[in-house]
């Protein structure tokens, strides 16, 4: 399989599948986030920049079932506003009730300008082709008063290789096995998504995390 350059097709959860498919793929990718310390990671990620404010304010984007928002919100040490997006009610459903959940567009997005410290999209951009993950980064970072985090995995042969071998293996969803190798050839590498920052006219940090990921902070200034 040639990685050179990006997929374009659409994976089968964003085009719609049977309920119960849809549910079975949310807890794959449930247990994936654990798997993988995405829970951890984001929860380092954030900390600072929640911690400083006096009313603290998170909205994950594309947010599924919102177990990474609840898992952020349960660790930290105070009062804080989590808040789920996602364009599909089903997805949310599944959701906890620690988190605040709105279903929506990522292009109409009810909310003001900073209206949360953080916003973060995680395994949400590589959704997106071209112009438009550019368009996408500049809408959540407008709503960002302190920063902007991207999340998401690394398009490499290697996570793609483990996940056509043993994707079928540890997933219990077939719709989690065709997305998943499907979102690691849609992946975008780290100067595919500098670049998108760069579009976007976003100054940001980018940074590999292990095993095959990519941790974007963008920072806006104090």
């Amino acid at each position: 399989m040639d990685l050179s350059e990006r997929a374009t097709e659409s994976e089968l959860l964003d085009e719609g599948v049977p309920e119960s498919d849809a549910l079975e793929s949310l807890a794959d990718l449930r247990r994936v986030n654990r798997w993988l310390g995405t829970h951890r990671r984001l929860r380092k990620a954030t900390r600072p920049f929640l911690s400083s404010s006096p009313r603290p304010r998170l909205l994950d984007v594309g947010c599924g079932s919102a177990d990474i928002p609840d898992r952020i919100r349960r660790s930290f040490p105070g009062p804080l506003l989590a808040v789920g997006v996602d364009i599909k009610m089903l997805h949310l459903r599944a959701a906890p009730p620690s988190v605040r959940c709105v279903v929506a567009d990522v292009h109409a997005l009810p909310f003001a300008s900073e209206a949360f410290d953080v916003v973060l999209a995680s395994h949400f951009l590589h959704h997106f082709d071209g112009a438009e993950a550019a368009a996408v980064l500049r809408l959540l970072y407008d709503l960002a008063r302190r920063a902007l985090i991207v999340d998401d995995i690394r398009r490499a042969r290697v996570p793609y290789v483990f996940a056509r071998s043993l994707f079928p293996l540890l997933l219990r969803s077939r719709v989690s096995v065709a997305d998943g190798a499907l979102s690691i050839r849609r992946a975008f590498t780290a100067d595919e998504l500098a670049t998108a920052f760069a579009e976007a006219g976003i100054p940001v940090r980018i940074r590999r995390v292990f095993p095959y990921g990519l941790l974007a902070v963008a920072q806006k200034a104090a």
